[in-house]
């Protein structure tokens, strides 16, 4: 099983192309929480993300006659960019299958990095797949995104970093996915303190490592449904496994709400800006899935920053509506002059901003003197959306909530 001397000697291998990421001392999630929050921010890592430090120690340690042959891996979008520049900084030619319903950012960094992008299956599975077959074809070397030590232990090197900045951390918090990050992080940790605590964590959509763990054994899903892409795997690897099974104390999961919740957060007051899957330690966090003391020195690790810009957009929208910032309802209005302006009226009555009106009069789930309104309205929290709704209904409109 992977060990602490294996992370050591990665963290020889990749120092000149990984960075040594900050860990930050969070003043507004810590008077959230209660806890003494420092996060440590892999956003900031070349191509934004965690998986150059595997790649890079996985390339750098394949013999001549495999680096001829060339790498092939697949990928949801970050496994796919670590390797690309890895590869092309060590002078590999690469290849990479990424899901068809990849981000479109990711899949145009993945090819500025130098590799050949393949789009093929609907999700990360489906795509190993078929890489696989491109494998057996072409010869190439598959460079798997998660379940190789070497992988695992290049990413372990963040955990180096996070016990050599902080010594008196407490508590670590990570995503899981196929299980690389975690397994390598909990392994840096314990050699170094086995009293460090590590907290995994999964979204709900995507929870194989939860469910594999219940079960004590590695299952896999028939589908998963996530914001946080870049964790949406179906199922652990079986090395992975093995080191969360002995290694990892706890596995939580968060729903896509709650990510939602805590990227918006870190994007509106702690102004960083991380991916679905970069939040789900945060999340874990803010959500008290998992418990810990007043105090305590906890890390949460945002694991990667690659997040497309229109999945950005319905996020934060989400978030907000969460938070009760966000209104979307529609009703019903009589189809004559001033019933608009009388709905507008008590909306602004309450201090609340409208961003969207649509009126529809042709609608057929409406009598034909009635008109369909449709708003989409800026709120100041929960109290304050309740408040709005209590006066619409009040005044006779029939209010339905839509997000």
């Amino acid at each position: 099983m992977l060990d602490l001397s294996a992370v050591l000697a990665a963290r020889d291998r990749v120092a000149e192309t990984a960075r040594h990421t900050p860990l930050d001392y969070s003043h507004t999630i810590s008077a959230m929480t209660g806890a003494d929050v420092h996060l440590k921010l892999e956003t900031f890592q070349r191509t934004g993300a965690f998986k150059i430090r595997g790649a890079t120690n996985r390339i750098a340690t394949l013999s001549e006659a495999e680096r001829e042959a060339g790498v092939i891996t697949a990928s949801a979008g970050n496994h796919a960019q670590g390797v690309a520049l890895a590869a092309t900084r060590m002078g590999v030619d690469s290849k990479v299958v990424m899901p068809e319903n990849a981000p479109i950012s990711k899949v145009k960094a993945t090819r500025s990095y130098g590799a050949e992008v393949v789009l093929e299956g609907v999700d990360y599975s489906a795509a190993a797949e078929y890489a696989h077959q491109l494998e057996a074809e072409e010869g190439r070397y598959y460079l798997h995104a998660f379940d190789d030590e070497m992988v695992m232990a290049g990413q372990g090197t963040i955990g180096l970093e996070i016990i050599e900045d902080l010594p008196s951390v407490e508590t670590v918090v990570v995503p899981i996915g196929g299980g690389g990050l975690i397994s390598g992080i909990a392994t840096a940790l314990k050699g170094k303190d086995p009293d460090v605590r590590v907290v995994g964590v999964q979204a709900e959509g995507a929870s194989s490592v939860a469910q594999s763990l219940q079960k004590g054994e590695r299952i896999e899903l028939d589908a998963v449904d996530t914001i946080a892409d870049g964790i949406a795997t179906r199922t652990v690897g079986e090395r992975t496994f093995e080191v969360i099974q002995e290694r990892v104390d706890e596995v939580v999961t968060v729903s896509d709400d709650e990510i939602a919740v805590a990227l918006t957060t870190l994007l509106e007051r702690g102004k960083t800006l991380v991916e679905g899957a970069g939040a789900v330690p945060l999340a874990a966090l803010m959500f008290e899935k998992f418990d810990y003391d007043d105090g305590e020195t906890i890390v949460p690790a945002l694991c990667g920053g690659n997040i497309d810009m229109n999945t950005l957009t319905t996020v934060i929208v989400r978030g907000l509506v969460e938070t009760g910032r966000y209104l979307r309802f529609r009703t019903i209005l009589e189809d004559r002059p001033g019933a608009l302006e009388e709905l507008v009226g008590i909306i602004a009555d309450h201090g609340a901003n409208i961003y969207v009106i649509q009126h529809d009069r042709t609608s057929r789930d409406v009598a034909m003197n009635d008109a369909e309104v449709e708003l989409d309205v800026e709120t100041r929290g929960p109290d304050h959306v309740e408040e709005l709704v209590t006066a619409l209904e009040a005044a006779g409109y029939k209010v339905d909530v839509l997000v």
